[in-house]
Formats: C-alpha cells, structure tokens, sequence
C-alpha cells in the first residue's frame, strides 16, 4: 500500500444536509467531554499555559457534560439538547463549521456546535482514507502515545519519568511482542475471508490518511507541540520527524484496548494466597468454606444483567477440583522484569509526573454503564437506552467522536484514537450499540515444572520448563528502553531493559514451589496473540448491511474476542450479547485457582505455538432479545456464569441502577429518555455505601440508645443523609460543596476503620492481609481512605479524580455479615459469622468504636490534598480531573459515576 498515497488539494464542497438513511429523526444524542479537538500547536501550548486559552473544540463539551449533575432531577425533553449533543447522520448547510477534501473521493465536514468529523466518501478506500485523516487532525499525538504503550516503549518516546516506566512496564508484561508476531497477526487475518481482507483494506486506507495528514502537518508546521516539547522536532529549524504508521501499529494500539477493557480472570495467586491463609487460621476443611464464600463465584444475591431466571453455566468452581497447584505458604516470588538498568532507570521516583497513570493497566478495570428498556415499558411503544463506556479522563480523550459514511459503512459514534476506522461504539442507520467490560474469564495461572537439561536438580533460577514430557528453553522477549531529559519531562537521562520469558503455558509472571518443586507460575490469556482478531465484529457492526435486527447485532458481536456485554437498541427490539473466547477447560479443573501445567490440565484442544484452544459456542454465551430492562454496570452477567474474581455479591454498584430501573416500570410505568437519563444521572451521584450497606449499620446501632452525644449527632447526620438518597451532591451548581458534606466526610473516613473492626478480629491478620491482595477495601470518588495493608493492593483505589467509583470494595462482605448478625435471612452467606463474632451487642460496640474514630479524623485527614486539590477540600478531592496527556489543561468538573462517552438514543422507525 501506498504510504503517502497523492492527494488532492483541499477544496471547498457542498456540505451535506440531514442524512436520509437516518432514522432517529433527532432523538440519537451523545456526549464525550471534553472535547473533539485533542490536537494544539506549540503556540498554542504555550498560550493555554500563560493565558489559559484553548484552542476551538478543545473543552466544549466538558460544560454540558458537567453540567447534568446539577440539572437532573429537573430534566425535560427540551432541555436533554443542553446536556448532549444531537448525534444525528450529516450536518445541516447552516452549521457547516468547515469542509475539506484530503482526495477527491471523501469529504470531512466538521459541525459547528463540536467540531466532529463528518467523513463521507464515494469510495470504500476514499472513506477509510478520510477516516484516517481526521483521526490523525483530532488524536495525532495520543496515537503516537498508545502506539508505544503497546510496544512498551513509550519512556524513550515521551520521556523517562517513574509513571510512563511502570506503565510500560505492566504492558510490555500483558501482551510482549515481537515485530515479527504483530506482522503475524496481520497475516492470520488476511486468511479469513472477503470480510477479512476487506478489513485489511480499510485499515491500509486509513494508514494512508494518516500518513498524508503526517506529512501536511510537518511541512506546514502545524503538527501537535508535543512533538517539539518531547524533543522529536526542532522548534526553531523543524528538524525531526514524525514516524509514518503502519499495520503493525494498528495490532500494538488494539492490544492496548484489549489490555485495558477487554480482558478477565488472572488473579488466581492472590486467590490462592486467600485460600492458603484460611486454611491456615480455620484448618483445611473450614478455611476452604470460607474461601469459597469470601469468592462469591455464583452469589444468589447478586444483581444479574439477565434476571428472567436464565441460567449461562462458565467456570463455576468444581465440587471436586483436579489438578489445582497451590503455591507452598511464602515461596511466591514476582518474576524480574527489569535488568541492566542504568542512571534514573535504577529509581522508582521521579519529579516528573508522566504523561499516563503507571497504574493504568495494574489498577482494577470495571467500567461502563448501560440501562435499556423495551418498548413495551415505554412512553412511545420503542425502546430506550442510555449506554455508554467509561474509559476515565483524558485531554484529549483516548475516544474520539466521528461519523463515517461509504460504500458499506453507516455509522456515527465513538472509537479509540488510532483505531477509528470503524465506529466502536455507537449508532447506526437504525439501530445503535454499546458495550460495558465483562472480565469473565479467560485467563489462567499455571503452575509450570522447572527443568535443566543435564539432569542436575532445578531451581527457582532455571530457563527451562517441562512441557508435554520435554525439557523447553524458555524464550526471553526483551525490550530495550532509553531516554533522556527534554522540555517536557526533566528525568535525567536513564535506560533499562524489560524482559519477559514466555512458555508454552504464556508468560512467566511469578516463581515459587508447589509441593516443594521449583515451579514458573503463568499467565495464559485466550487472546494472547489474537488481539487483531475482533477486527471483523466492528467492522459488521458499522455495516448496514450486516446489522439490521437484534439477531445480526448478536451475530456480529460473535466475531469480538474481548470480554464485552454487548447492548442493542432499534425501534422494536433490544438486545444483549456477552462475547469473548471462552476456553474449554478441563473436566474438573478449578480456573479460580493456579493449575498444573499437564496436558490432563490444559484448556481442550490447546495449541501452544497459535494459542488457540477450543471455546464455548455462541449459544452458552449470556444472551437475550427484548427482556423488560436490561442493566449493566460490570455486575454478573447471568446466573451459573462464574465471576472471574473476588467482589460479585450482594452490594454492587449494578445495584444503583437495577433498583431505578425497575422503579421506573413497576405498577405499569413507562419509562422515556428523560426519565432512563435521569435514573443514570441519580446512579452516578448516589454512595454506593450509603444506599445499599449504611442501613444496616444504622440499624445495628440503633439496636440500642446511643448515648454519647458526639456519636448521637454523627448517627444523626448519617441518618438525615440516608434520607436524603445518599447522593453527593453540591448544595448548588457550582457551589463546590457537597450538602450533607459532614456525613460524607464520616462515612469515607468510617468505611476503612469498619471493614477492619468488622472482619479483622474474625479473619486474623494474615487473612485480612492477604484479602486486600484480592480485593480492595474501598473504592471511593476521592481515590482516598484505602484502610491498612500489608500486601498488594489494587492500585485503583489510589487513583484521585478518576470518576469511576465504587466498582470494587468490601461492602458485599460487611452486608452479608451485618445481616446475619441482625437476623435477617441471608442467601448465600458467609461461612461463619465476624462482626462481634456474631453478637450484635458486641458487634454494635465494635461499630461504635471505629465511628468514634471516624467522626473524629478533620477534613484535612479524609481528604489531605494533592497537586490538584488543597488539603480539607472534599469537594476538589473528589472531582473529575482530565489527565493531560499534552500540553493542554482542562479544568475540574464535579464527581460523577458515570460513561466517558454516552448515548442516549430512542428509535422511532425502521428501515
């Protein structure tokens, strides 16, 4: 393919008027703050840093977006415009912002109201031309980013600070690959088929945009400033350059995605060292009943995306498990990944601060929401939803908005920068889709025998494994990384080399023993090697002739190798989808735990040099057309689908909207966009704890009269909060303080002090210390009040202004444990009683303690500031930040818990 194909001059051309295969007739709306530029010139850098100016479309959609925390519970039909934008096919002649013709045969029309790319092409390859063109206009300098991540490399791209090494770090541990095995990937592709090939196509075309937008920009002067900042080009005598893209990129950008969003399973060590840490406390036979309780595998209490009785049976925990390897207490040992290192690559602190979270990829993933409801609970007889990702903060964001129009191809929405030749999420002619991360499990930990091949004893130092009766070298997948100081990052000048060693059972992530034996533990993920494969899915998903009912939606969510819950809204249908590569595993193999790396073992029909394996079938897959509601917050998707890890039980934040939801419908009510919005919008502002687990800790303490008058009023607080709705709400728009602030600042204080009083004096401190290993404690708005560990703990909870909340934490725990010490009945409860031992007296006593506490910490200690925030200031601690990643700032905007990019969409017609 042509890499810098001719083009012809841009020139100015009729712009297109509302589409006429548009079928939402204005009522598809979307947002996706802060806004679709993310590009900006060095000039323009530093005027944002000096002036605070920003270029056009930069943060506009930051306000609106902001805005709907305040103006929820008064919403209208009319005002829903004030909040989202009109995601409708075309742009009318009057708010034609800008037109432009890379080629002859594609159009990119930019609106005026946000600046979106409007791509129409003539041509297949014209279209996806364009495509790539206005990707590389809009998201240049973040694709260059992601490109590098996926290829651990980004330290010698963007700069050596601690964060920009951990994160290339944990990627280049997930998904290590060689050029060669991207280009493999490619060529898997190329012998699938027309679809396939079609694919391929499409890509190259895009490549060529962006290759010619490349090549405009750095003759013109006018690329991304962060080429000059990160010392790539000249600012003075425009020497340097900008690295053309290629197919290869593509495979290294999608395994980003797949990373991040689209994985499940691997934490069986940590579940191990739970259940080895019961055993030891409680003896063999109770510590496992413990264990499994404290998993929550197939809770009956959880809040279930199917919830008409469908039963989808995966991984549930074998009654009597073969093959499991539980490491010996203490020998774990983290494989070594980084060698040879030199200057700062020896430091684990840097005064810069990186351009990403090092603990993008470690912290715990749980993200996106959607809420769909059939047409037969509606105001107007057709469906609604509203649905989107949640992806976190970024400026500019890692999605970018576009509408993509040519031979094959209808479709408005957003896709990830760099991979927006296909619309990932959003509508099409008549139909519109979304997505939520499901993180069911295909990922395994297996214990591999160490060998040598002189016979002589092995050791936890040994570079070989047994596989299959054979004594293997293992390979060593290095990447070498090197940087130095530049205007952007001031790390002085460093290097490293990562290392990975990869077996037939996947990649060495830990060594320890089993039975005293010298072992490799590993991880073996399902789409390891094969993230380039769900290509086809979204390229059907953007076809109008491939999707035209809920049964081809559910067909082309087949062909997506992530783990996703697909969600689809028409005029008369919706419909859900759970996709991934589920493996086959072995009769009896328990894939919660660590396995023995024997072929009785492996996943059924397991080839080691393709990774591939045998999968469930589409029909064991969680799916359903047309229930009366569907919710989804990242909660268990069926009954008998096993959660890949800890935190699926009777609280979760699926709860926030399963309840609303249901409200809406019950007695025969009808539910429309504005009140489907405004259930999400109460969802993202309401305290997880404070709706579903502060009930019953009032009721325990009002078991009997509190006396103390501190006590009295902070219970008094808490109460009027409970009232209230539990939501974390400004006193005004704008106010910057939360009403009901002093019950807030207990309860986040109160949650790590009460886990602990709750579950510490049952579980022993080597089990409460391995469980935070598991499953964090907290997960609140403010990142902050993470409690006491001694062990790994997920890095999400230590993560500020990130939006997402409450995915993760101990509250399924504590309610189940508090109802039992009440009486209540409780489904699936714990396997022994904690708080107080049982006794509600002393229960209620340890509750007291621990609020006392609680109620005494100042702001300054809930909340004790940071870059962003001053200390005390609780409002700022738990506010959304838009994580530069250039040089352009964005400002705050309240909490909300809810998706990056949604869509709120209601079909009146059908082609």
């Amino acid at each position: 393919m042509a890499v810098f194909a001719p083009t012809a001059a841009p020139t100015a051309a009729a712009a297109p008027t509302a589409a006429t295969n548009d079928y939402c007739a204005g009522k598809c709306l979307d947002i996706l703050p802060p806004g679709e530029n993310g590009n900006a010139t060095l000039s323009e850098i530093l005027l944002n840093k000096v002036f605070g100016s920003r270029p056009a479309h930069t943060d506009d959609q930051l306000g609106p977006y902001g805005n709907l925390a305040g103006a929820f519970p008064q919403l209208t039909e009319a005002q829903l415009r004030n909040f989202f934008n009109d995601a409708s096919f075309g742009v009318p002649a009057d708010q034609v912002a800008s037109t432009s013709r890379p080629r002859a045969d594609v159009a990119i029309v930019r609106d005026k109201a946000t600046g979106v790319p409007h791509i129409t092409g003539t041509t297949r390859y014209g279209t996806e031309f364009g495509a790539g063109y206005a990707a590389a206009q809009d998201r240049l300098w973040v694709m260059d980013l992601f490109r590098h991540v996926g290829r651990g490399q980004l330290s010698g791209f963007a700069g050596g600070a601690a964060a920009n090494r951990q994160l290339e770090q944990s990627f280049w541990q997930a998904a290590p690959y060689t050029e060669d095995e991207l280009q493999r990937q490619i060529d898997a592709i190329a012998g699938r088929g027309d679809r396939a090939r079609q694919a391929l196509a499409d890509a190259g075309a895009y490549l060529d945009g962006i290759n010619q937008y490349i090549r405009e920009a750095y003759n013109g002067r006018y690329f991304p400033g962060e080429y000059d900042l990160t010392g790539h080009i000249d600012a003075v005598t425009n020497a340097g350059s900008i690295e053309p893209f290629k197919l290869t990129d593509l495979v290294a950008l999608a395994s980003v995605v797949g990373a991040l969003f689209g994985s499940g399973g691997g934490g069986e060590l940590a579940s191990a060292q739970v259940r080895l840490a019961a055993e030891a406390r409680y003896g063999q036979a109770e510590g496992d009943r413990l264990w499994a309780s404290l998993r929550e595998a197939d809770d009956p209490e959880a809040v279930l995306t199917l919830h008409d009785g469908q039963r989808f049976p995966y991984a549930l925990p074998p009654d009597d498990p073969q093959g499991t390897a539980l490491p010996d207490p203490g020998s774990v040992v983290p494989e070594k990944m980084v060698h040879d290192a030199t200057g700062t690559g020896t430091q684990t602190a840097t005064t810069a601060p990186g351009l990403l979270p090092g603990n993008l990829l470690t912290a715990k993933h749980g993200m996106s929401n959607a809420l769909l409801v059939s047409g037969t609970h509606t105001d107007d007889g057709h469906p609604v939803a509203v649905f989107g990702p949640q992806t976190g903060y970024f400026a500019p964001q890692l999605l970018m908005l576009e509408e993509i129009q040519g031979p094959g191809i209808s479709a408005r929405g957003a896709a990830f920068a760099g991979l927006s030749f296909y619309v990932q999420l959003g509508r099409g002619q008549d139909y519109a889709w979304s997505a939520t991360s499901a993180g069911q499990d295909i990922t395994d930990t297996y214990a591999v025998p160490l060998c040598t091949t002189d016979g002589s004893p092995a050791t936890l130092a040994a570079d070989h494994y047994l596989s299959r009766g054979r004594c293997l070298p293992m390979e060593r997948l290095e990447r070498k990384n090197a940087w130095k100081p530049t205007t952007a990052d001031s790390t002085a000048a460093g290097s490293y080399t990562l290392v990975m060693n990869r077996t037939d059972y996947g990649l060495v992530t830990a060594r320890g023993t089993v039975g005293g034996r010298p072992v490799a533990f590993t991880s073996l993920r399902s789409t390891y090697r094969h993230e380039a494969d769900s290509i086809i899915g979204f390229q059907m998903l953007n076809d109008p002739g491939a999707v035209h009912d809920a049964a081809s939606f559910q067909q082309a969510a087949q062909n997506i190798n992530y783990t996703f819950n697909w969600f689809y809204a028409d005029s008369r249908d919706i419909a859900y989808y759970n996709s991934g590569t589920n493996p086959v595993r072995a009769p009896g193999v328990d894939g919660g735990l660590p396995v023995r790396a024997e072929p009785a073992y492996e996943w059924r029909d397991f080839d080691p040099a393709a990774n591939t394996a045998r999968y469930t079938p589409p029909a064991e897959h969680p799916q359903s057309v047309n229930q009366d509601y569907y919710v989804s917050w990242n909660n268990k998707q069926a009954a008998g689908f096993a959660a890949a890890g800890f935190g699926n039980g009777s609280v979760h934040r699926g709860n926030l909207l399963d309840g609303r939801v249901k409200a809406l419908i019950a007695g025969g009510g009808k539910a429309s966009r504005v009140s489907l919005t405004k259930a999400m919008e109460s969802a993202a502002l309401a305290d997880l704890r404070a709706e579903d687990v502060l009930p019953e800790l009032l009721r325990v303490i009002r078991s009997a009269p509190v006396t103390d008058p501190a006590l009295a009023t902070a219970v008094q607080k808490l109460e009027a909060w409970k009232t209230a709705g539990g939501l974390r709400r400004e006193t005004s728009p704008g106010s910057h303080k939360y009403a009901d602030a002093d019950a807030i600042r207990t309860l986040d204080a109160w949650w790590p002090l009460l886990a602990d009083a709750v579950l510490r004096p049952g579980l022993g401190d080597p089990l409460f210390t391995a469980l935070t290993g598991a499953l964090q404690i907290n997960e609140s708005p403010s990142g902050g009040q993470t409690g006491p560990s001694g062990g790994p703990v997920s890095a999400n909870e230590s993560i500020p202004h990130k939006g997402s909340a409450f995915q993760y934490g101990w509250w399924s725990w504590v309610d189940k444990d508090l109802r039992s010490v009440l009486g209540d009945p409780v489904d699936g409860p714990l396997a022994r009683p904690f708080c107080g031992g049982g006794d509600l007296a002393a229960c209620r006593t340890a509750l007291l303690d621990s609020l006392r506490k609680a109620a005494a910490q100042t702001p300054a200690q809930v909340y004790p500031g940071d870059a962003d925030c001053a200390a005390g200031d609780q409002w700022c601690a738990d506010s959304i930040v838009q994580r530069p990643l250039g040089g352009v700032t964005d400002p705050k905007s309240t909490w909300q818990n809810r998706p990056t990019y949604q869509q709120v969409v209601q079909f009146p017609a059908h082609r």
